[in-house]
């Protein structure tokens, strides 16, 4: 079979693929994905993403946690937020969680609705996604959470690393994964020192959240691919 690989910049595109027989990589590296990711990997039993905030109140006699961000903050009121450093072990092991967050919740969403499958993805499981990517009999599409419909620097660069390493498995690209991948060949060797230029990485600075962002942009310290099970983000079972 002919693969193809395709990056989808924004949200806002989505409408324009055709993602029936894709698997959709949802990609919100600051920080919605890469809590996902640590938190699956940390034995959590299952995220489930909500898109509004009032959404989560649905949960509120669950025995669920509840995290909601909004603009990179903790929502006044709800257990945490999306900061990798509380799904840690201790937090989330054997525990169901129930996401809100700007971005990446709104991302899952749009996948899900279409979609052969969906997964997450972050710089903390790249060659563990990667490895199941190439080993798949299916299209995919990379899509970048951005920031509220906008483009953004560091979903994109994730994005451009996937492509760079799925480049031999995989015989169509558009253009959106030629310019991702040259922007992660440009950042590779200093992500965090490139995306000091990007928007969102200021308006984390300004939360005092600096160890979140180096903590994002990690390599390979995940095993577990999280994958969407009806409402639910649990780990894939290869």
């Amino acid at each position: 079979m002919s693969k193809k690989i395709e990056v989808c910049l924004t949200p806002a595109l989505i409408g324009l693929y055709d993602i029936e027989e894709s698997i959709v990589v949802v990609i919100d590296i600051l920080r919605a994905t890469s809590s996902i990711t640590y938190g699956i990997d940390n034995g959590a039993k299952a995220i489930i993403p909500v898109a509004q905030v009032e959404d989560c109140l649905n949960y509120r006699d669950s025995g669920f946690l509840l995290a909601a961000e909004r603009n990179g903050e903790v929502v006044t009121g709800y257990d945490f937020g999306n900061s990798p450093f509380s799904y840690t072990k201790e937090k989330v092991g054997g525990k169901t969680v129930v996401l809100t967050t700007t971005n990446g919740t709104k991302a899952l969403h749009l996948a899900q609705k279409n979609a052969y499958q969906v997964v997450i993805g972050s710089f903390l499981n790249l060659d563990a996604l990667c490895t199941y990517l190439q080993n798949q009999d299916k299209n995919v599409l990379l899509l970048c959470a951005g920031w509220k419909d906008q483009f953004n620097l560091e979903d994109t660069l994730f994005a451009g690393a996937v492509v760079n390493k799925l480049r031999q498995n995989f015989e169509h690209f558009d253009d959106s994964s030629v310019a991702a991948e040259d922007l992660y060949l440009l950042a590779k060797d200093d992500l965090r020192k490139y995306l000091r230029k990007s928007s969102h990485s200021h308006r984390l600075a300004q939360l005092n959240i600096e160890e979140d962002v180096v903590f994002c942009l990690q390599l390979n310290v995940c095993k577990a691919i999280p994958v969407l099970e009806g409402e639910r983000l649990v780990a894939l079972k290869n």
